[in-house]
């Protein structure tokens, strides 16, 4: 009966084992069966170029995006032209879940690399809901997450200066690629300096300038878009915030590529 309705709403049974969310899955209390019930909602797998968009502002919300892989920026248009970046997405994330009120788009995605996205139809996204119970309360979870990170970016904006604010940056990339079990030491930075500095509020000279202060300084070790974090410690005590917090990212470390 699931599988027909299923196939009367047009989703596509794609294998979930195949994509980088699966793991991420699991962890949402899902057992296996409601695990194989979320394969056969997502509709189909698609890759993004660098600088191809995924939906635009006042677009009609059809699907929400899940990255398998590489990084997205959202961003927002004023209404005199200027572009403001509301943030930076990496594989593991959502995107498209602020349009439900509205049932359009109020941003604009750009893939920042090559990415591939599971897209789940807005009608499938319900009918998944409906579905599987547990699917209402992650909903819930993530929107807690959307809130308390437009909390932290509020503070990180009109309390902290420059140095302070590429320093909590870094840390938040850390702490969301080690929740993937990622290195969260040794990432790339696929954003430009430029889309760093809008989305931080600071100059890109400044962003540049920084960048170079910690890397004299030995925190940081850079070559290209290739980081390396060599002291959390410091970099915690540049961000203002309790090592203990960053600290608990490191037992997950690993290298994404090492069995």
């Amino acid at each position: 009966m699931v599988r027909q309705a299923v196939q009367e709403s047009g989703c596509i049974a794609v294998s979930c084992q195949n994509c980088g969310l699966y793991q991420l899955c699991l962890p949402m209390g899902l057992d296996s069966a409601d695990t194989a019930l979320l394969d056969r909602y997502v509709r189909r797998k698609r890759m993004f170029k660098r600088g191809e968009v995924l939906y635009r502002a006042g677009e009609k919300f059809t699907f929400v995006f899940a990255i398998r892989s590489g990084s997205i920026k959202t961003h927002i248009s004023t209404d005199d032209g200027r572009l403001q970046i509301t943030g930076f997405h990496v594989p593991g994330e959502l995107l498209g879940l602020n349009a439900i009120d509205e049932k359009r788009y109020n941003g604009e995605a750009t893939a920042l690399e090559t990415t591939s996205v599971c897209e789940i139809s807005v009608d499938c996204f319900e009918e998944l809901a409906l579905q599987i119970p547990s699917v209402h309360y992650q909903m819930l979870r993530m929107m807690s997450k959307e809130i308390r990170h437009n909390q932290g970016l509020m503070l990180l904006l009109g309390k902290k200066n420059a140095e302070e604010r590429l320093a909590t940056y870094l840390l938040s990339l850390s702490r969301r690629f080690a929740m993937r079990n990622y290195s969260p030491t040794q990432f790339n930075l696929s954003m430009s300096r430029g889309d760093i500095g809008n989305y931080l509020g600071i100059a890109e000279e400044t962003v540049s300038r920084i960048f170079t202060r910690f890397q004299e300084e030995g925190v940081v070790a850079i070559e290209r878009r290739h980081i390396i974090l060599n002291d959390l410690e410091r970099l915690s005590a540049l961000a203002r915030e309790s090592y203990s917090t960053t600290a608990q990212v490191i037992p997950l470390l690993r290298n994404p590529h090492s069995r």
